[in-house]
């Protein structure tokens, strides 16, 4: 009877089913959490990955391709905490050809807690990741007032600190030579551009430059032109003023003849000379440290010459451009007061709107030859023609104090470094 009994009775069952199904379904519970804190550990891999790519993006050009490694190691681990993943490594390339490119791999070993109790002991993950440039590089023309109200309540002093941040943080995104080019235009009623455009080979097959004769009353502009009797030659600085008034200045066309010159004038005023589009960083530097604030303000002047020397062609032959690589010609146009005075128009101490309408002119057609403007206004001036002349509202800046300057200048420089790179 005890063992018929024992055979028939089903008491346990339940402990028993229990008892086989526990593994398995251990197993199952433990692989999902197994498998979220993979997810977690390749989402936290990927981002690490991503910032890496980001950070490398500014030193890759001058590093070796071991140095580029032990750099994208170093810059991932800061990232990604320790003890997320085992034997990580993290391995980069950097290459160029009318763009760069970084391309940035890692990888790492998880351990398992529950699916190794079915012999899975770990996991490996492997993510990537690129970080693109666009090939555009940047011309730059700085138009700056140098007119003798900037010489008050320390706007000088603040114009050549923001010129200087601004030209070091170019300088700083210039990884290849050609990336980026700078010019210096300081201006008042007229833009100095040196004498040596006088006499050299380049200004004589592209033009000459003109002075008016009011004895004659004519332009003189032989090589050896005559200059009014009551003038000497060789006492000319080097300021130019606007060219003819039927022209309106707003054209960069090569200057050819007598109507189409920039007319050489003995400006008592006259500021000191340009520096064409270079990227000497020192001799710009220097060119900053050089201004002198004195004379009447034309910005049209200062806004042409800008736009001139962004040009390939004469008078100032801005370097060549590559055929494989975009390129964005960028204005930068400072001033603190109104126009009051050009050849044509004004005295020099009072708001003149015939300036006012030929710089609008100027603005509107150097945007439209694809040009990027930027308009920084100093304390006090003619905010509608300024904001106007900008290429949009936000490329528009207002400085309420000298220190402002240095602000704004900061801004721009934060937006023409996001022109540079297109991730």
């Amino acid at each position: 009877m005890g063992i018929r009994r024992f055979l028939v009775c089903r008491n346990g069952n339940v402990a028993m089913i229990f008892a086989i199904c526990l593994v398995p379904l251990l197993v199952a519970i433990g692989a999902a959490v197994d498998y979220a804190r993979l997810v977690d550990v390749r989402e936290t891999m990927q981002h690490s990955l991503d910032a890496t790519v980001l950070a490398l993006s500014s030193e890759a050009a001058k590093l070796t391709s071991k140095q580029l490694d032990d750099r994208a190691l170093q810059i991932f681990n800061v990232n990604f905490p320790s003890g997320k993943a085992e034997g990580v490594s993290v391995s980069a390339t950097y290459t160029k050809t009318s763009g760069a490119l970084i391309s940035a791999s890692a990888s790492g070993t998880v351990p398992m807690t529950f699916l190794n109790l079915i012999g899975i002991s770990s996991e490996t993950l492997a993510v990537e990741s690129k970080s693109a440039w666009s090939s555009k590089r940047l011309r730059v023309a700085l138009a700056l007032d140098n007119t003798g109200s900037m010489d008050k309540l320390g706007k000088m002093d603040a114009l050549k600190t923001a010129t200087k941040n601004l030209i070091n943080k170019l300088k700083g995104e210039s990884t290849t030579a050609g990336d980026v080019y700078i010019s210096i235009v300081p201006f008042n009623k007229d833009v100095n551009i040196g004498t040596g455009l006088s006499s050299s080979v380049a200004w004589k097959k592209t033009g000459r430059i003109c002075v008016w004769n009011s004895y004659r009353g004519r332009y003189d502009c032989a090589d050896d032109y005559l200059w009014p009797q009551t003038k000497s030659k060789s006492n000319w600085k080097g300021c130019v003023a606007d060219r003819d008034k039927e022209l309106l200045d707003i054209s960069v066309s090569v200057p050819i003849n007598e109507t189409t010159s920039y007319p050489a004038e003995d400006y008592s005023a006259c500021g000191r000379p340009l520096t064409a589009m270079t990227n000497d960083w020192t001799s710009l530097l220097a060119a900053v440290d050089a201004m002198t604030p004195v004379g009447a303000t034309n910005q049209t002047i200062g806004l042409v010459w800008a736009w001139q020397s962004l040009k390939s062609t004469g008078p100032l032959n801005a370097p060549a451009k590559v055929s494989n690589f975009d390129y964005q010609d960028v204005i930068i146009l400072l001033s603190d007061g109104e126009n009051t005075m050009n050849r044509f128009s004004g005295d020099g101490t009072t708001h003149s709107t015939a300036v006012d309408d030929r710089m609008s002119k100027v603005c509107a057609a150097a945007k439209a030859d694809n040009i990027i403007v930027y308009t920084v206004l100093v304390i006090e001036g003619t905010e509608s023609v300024l904001k106007g002349c900008a290429s949009s509202a936000d490329n528009y800046f207002n400085a309420s104090s000298a220190d402002q300057i240095i602000t704004s200048f900061g801004a721009i420089g934060d937006k023409l470094s996001a022109l540079r790179i297109a991730q």
